[in-house]
């Protein structure tokens, strides 16, 4: 499960080994407690052109499919379990043709101790990027009828997991589907007809990216969403 994650950086700087092509205008500011329903960027590979075009875009967590008769489904959608996308018609679409990639700088997961739910900060030991993968839809607003309006049409998120695996599993049984940076291509390729081998290869390469990832406690204060500065990361005793 991923509830909350951080994004202490934007833009290039954050996404550069990805080699996106645009930068959507009025990215979200870097913010340390990132919950659902929050704008994020993503990266997604817009299929529109030849070839597809790689984009960082502003995007809603919390999936919205398109059939939906408003946005308010997308705050149950904030995760999605990957061995279950197949079967579920809120995924199945998405994971055809609409998967993302979602830049962080690490993510919080809390485990349980003795009933007390102790958070824990889990990020990359080396300070790069932490990549996860997802999937996104476009919604369209029924109640706006200006094609011109940009609020017409809504683009969310949801991120995928799968079991933990080593020193993850202690804090908690599920983990980030996490994205292997040679694996990017493979997984945001829109024109691909091998969707299940692309899912099961980021399935299996996932645990040696969870393998080199850092964990600390942090203070309580990160469980409250109006909480939001750099010092919510910092290790606690």
């Amino acid at each position: 499960m991923c509830g909350r994650f951080v994004v202490a950086s934007v833009g290039s700087e954050l996404v550069g080994v990805l080699r996106v092509d645009l930068e959507g205008d009025d990215l979200p500011e870097p913010s340390y407690n990132v919950a659902p329903t929050a704008p994020v960027a993503i990266v997604l590979d817009s299929a529109k052109t030849e070839p597809p075009t790689r984009r960082l875009e502003t995007a809603r967590w919390g999936l919205v499919p398109s059939w939906a008769k408003d946005v308010s489904i997308g705050a149950r959608a904030f995760n999605a379990r990957s061995e279950e996308l197949e079967d579920k018609p809120m995924f199945r679409k998405a994971l055809e043709k609409r998967r993302a990639i979602v830049p962080a700088t690490g993510y919080y997961e809390w485990k349980n101790v003795d009933g007390t739910k102790i958070p824990h900060y889990i990020h990359p030991a080396d300070g790069s990027p932490l990549f996860m993968a997802g999937l996104y839809e476009w919604w369209k607003d029924p109640q706006i009828e200006d094609e011109a309006d940009p609020a017409r049409w809504v683009l969310s998120f949801t991120i995928l997991t799968r079991d933990s695996i080593g020193h993850l599993g202690s804090i908690h049984d599920r983990m980030p589907l996490f994205v292997d940076p040679d694996h990017a291509d493979a997984w945001l390729d829109p024109t691909t007809d091998n969707v299940r081998d692309v899912l099961d290869a980021a399935i299996d390469a996932a645990p040696a990216v969870a393998r080199t990832l850092d964990d600390h406690v942090v203070a309580k204060a990160v469980g409250n969403v109006r909480n939001n500065s750099p010092e919510l990361i910092d290790p606690v005793d």
